[in-house]
């Protein structure tokens, strides 16, 4: 079985960076963790910081839900105030911590101190840097993901480097590098 790995908000926030991480696990790389907290924090910054359309973030949060129905970590919210994080990210470690993830994938890593995390097992890893492993660990899909991905789009069409080029401006340049070198 593949390892857990909660996705922390700002994972999740950029839809091509979103679509390349649920599509590998969909190929079963890993297995996806969030919590309501943290989609009602997406669909919120969706809305107020993208200025998506309301409706346009629920159905990419509803097609989420349903491609991973057991993805939501429940019965969290009584650990939030005993987490020594930064405050406003306590919800993210208590979900992760009652969902046992073995990893938590954020940018915001310096929120989430060694001190906070090892009494739980958990491993604080930047997005580029899972995104690395994943392509480390599982080459040849990591690469069907992104072939795919790239083609999957119409409106408008996308090429791999056009693909790598928005996901290195979502925030994995490494991760779009090292695909580019392969």
């Amino acid at each position: 079985m593949a390892f857990t790995a909660f996705l922390d908000t700002n994972a999740l926030y950029g839809e091509y960076l979103c679509d390349t991480l649920l599509r590998l696990a969909e190929a079963g790389t890993y297995r996806p963790q969030q919590s309501a907290g943290v989609i009602e924090e997406l669909e919120r910054n969706l809305v107020e910081k993208a200025g998506l359309a309301t409706e346009a973030v629920r159905r990419r949060i509803g097609a989420m839900r349903r491609a991973f129905p057991d993805s939501e970590v429940q019965g969290y919210e009584a650990l939030i105030e005993s987490m020594t994080c930064d405050a406003k990210d306590r919800h993210v470690l208590a979900a992760a911590v009652r969902g046992q993830s073995e990893a938590l994938v954020t940018f915001n890593g310096d929120d989430f101190p060694d001190n906070s995390t090892a009494p739980y097992d958990i491993e604080v890893i930047n997005t580029d840097d899972f995104l690395l492993d994943q392509l480390d660990l599982y080459p040849g899909i990591t690469l069907a993901v992104l072939r795919s991905q790239a083609s999957d789009y119409a409106a408008p069409p996308m090429t791999m480097a056009q693909l790598l080029g928005a996901l290195a401006i979502a925030g994995v340049p490494k991760f779009a590098a090292e695909v580019q070198r392969h």
